[in-house]
């Protein structure tokens, strides 16, 4: 055997060359376009003559609206900060959403949406079709809107159970008044003809549904007699009296003493 074996030859690594002029290259062909460009962006940065404002005014006032965009408006045309614009226009009172458009050559076109007031919350505060506390000391609270009550932080959460309860309650013939949640979490709501839903802190759907199918039509029918329903049983429910000549209470409907 021969022991002259030829070696294998070593692999050598591929080496890959990186030009580190390219980046420079790259910034100076930037910095030539920029310079080549930023005339021309001037010349187009011209003054804003016209502002076109879109907005149902019922509760926001023009003026307002003016002195909150005045700060941007000495900027130009292009380099007019329409996000500030809009931060600023959005903090007014009564504004929900704000959209501002550039139009050229010297416009800039500015829509406003007005919050709509669906609830009242609390003392003072008003609520909007979403359920946020958007005003929280209104001067003037509309005293056809439900009054709707609350921990702090509850607002979305009151306000998704009022709706669900109104349209319920609406198909039976009656509306709501007022719904609250006290800090132990206990429910309570009032309808139009002024009767009053105690319904606690636990099954509360369960004792909903119950008030929907078997208690409305109770009060249905003799709605200026019952003062209060007491939702808080496990299979049934309490009714109190107007009347003295009833009992204060009317048990005949209640399954258990067990309420919660």
């Amino acid at each position: 055997m021969a022991h002259n074996r030829r070696k294998r030859a070593r692999a050598v690594p591929r080496w890959r060359r990186i030009d580190w002029r390219a980046p420079l290259l790259s910034g100076a062909l930037l910095a030539g376009l920029v310079a080549a460009v930023y005339p021309a962006l001037l010349l187009l940065d011209r003054p804003i003559r016209e502002i076109e404002i879109k907005a149902p005014f019922e509760r926001v006032m023009a003026d307002r609206i003016e002195a909150a965009a005045a700060s941007e408006l000495p900027a130009g045309f292009l380099s007019a900060d329409l996000a500030a614009m809009q931060r600023k226009l959005a903090a007014i009172p009564w504004v929900d959403r704000v959209q501002i458009e550039r139009r050229w050559p010297d416009t800039l076109r500015m829509t406003l949406t007005e919050q709509v007031a669906a609830a009242r919350w609390g003392a003072s505060g008003l609520l909007n079709i979403r359920g946020e506390l958007f005003l929280a000391e209104a001067r003037h609270v509309p005293a056809e809107l439900p009054r709707l009550a609350g921990p702090e932080g509850m607002e979305a959460e009151v306000a998704r159970r009022y709706r669900e309860v109104h349209r319920r309650l609406l198909r039976q013939g009656m509306g709501v008044a007022a719904l609250s949640v006290d800090e132990r979490g206990a429910w309570r709501l009032a309808l139009t003809n002024g009767v009053e839903i105690q319904l606690g802190r636990n099954d509360i759907e369960a004792r909903i549904d119950r008030l929907v199918a078997v208690v409305t039509v109770l009060i249905a029918s003799r709605p200026s007699e019952i003062s209060y329903v007491d939702m808080r049983y496990s299979n049934g429910f309490a009714v109190g009296w107007h009347r003295s000549m009833n009992a204060d209470v009317d048990r005949t409907r209640q399954a258990d003493a067990n309420v919660s």
